[in-house]
């Protein structure tokens, strides 16, 4: 792997998953039809990325720092799990409020995904890499789900292209940012309670919401896509630990 420092993997990685997130958007807004064709299969593969690095590769190093990470796991499986519920309860109502509330909740996401990026790159490169491949490839469905919220919002398609991009593309390098000064400082186990907080993010990221979101838009191989996610992830690690 490069002999980049951690920060410069971070930034490289927040700034992949910008550009990933902007052909999202820009997809849906030429292409409705092939933007929809394609989102199922990166949904998939993402999935299946985000279900295995958790636990094979962050929780073990997690436990490994600390013990107690299993608690926070659990505290973040149920942050993911209690925000979206909060965020669904708001946009019951498909008006511009539904589109300004889901948007909302859809930042605060991204958000995290960037403090992703700062924790796991803190704790090695190689977890950071493989989640943040996962976290990457998720960005194109983030963005076509982020626009057609806001059309759906009653937005026009130019304005729901820009706030899409704002909101869901740009919070992301802006998480990884403000965290990463943070989580650089910590100690072994402190690092040890977000790797486990992020494991309980990522397995609701991947089981809660990208599958079942994949599933409305069931394709011929889509199942094929999320086993070649975990097929790559059991791949890179077993090749480290050769």
């Amino acid at each position: 792997m490069f002999k980049f420092s951690t920060f410069t993997w971070i930034v490289l990685f927040a700034l992949f998953a910008v550009i990933v997130n902007g052909l999202g958007i820009i997809t849906i807004y030429k292409n409705k039809e092939l933007a929809e064709r394609a989102n199922a299969y990166f949904m998939c593969f993402a999935a299946g990325l985000l279900i295995s690095v958790p636990l094979i590769l962050v929780f073990p190093e997690a436990v490994e720092k600390n013990i107690y990470a299993g608690f926070a796991a659990l505290v973040g499986f149920l942050f993911m799990f209690f925000s979206n519920k909060i965020i669904q309860e708001r946009t019951k109502q498909k008006s511009l409020a539904f589109g300004i509330t889901a948007v909302e909740g859809i930042a605060i996401h991204s958000f995290v995904d960037g403090v992703t990026y700062a924790v796991t790159f803190s704790s090695s490169i190689l977890t950071g890499f493989l989640a943040g491949t996962g976290l990457v490839v998720h960005e194109f469905a983030e963005g076509v789900i982020t626009f057609s919220v806001l059309i759906e919002g009653k937005f026009s398609a130019k304005r729901a292209a820009l706030l899409a991009f704002l909101m869901s593309g740009l919070t992301t390098p802006l998480g990884a940012l403000v965290a990463y000064p943070f989580v650089s400082k910590l100690s072994p186990s402190l690092l040890g309670l977000f790797l486990g907080f992020v494991v309980g993010v990522l397995i609701y990221l991947s089981a809660s919401h990208l599958l079942p979101e994949a599933r409305g838009y069931e394709k011929k191989h889509s199942t094929l896509a999320f086993v070649l996610g975990i097929v790559l992830a059991l791949f890179i690690v077993m090749t480290e630990m050769i």
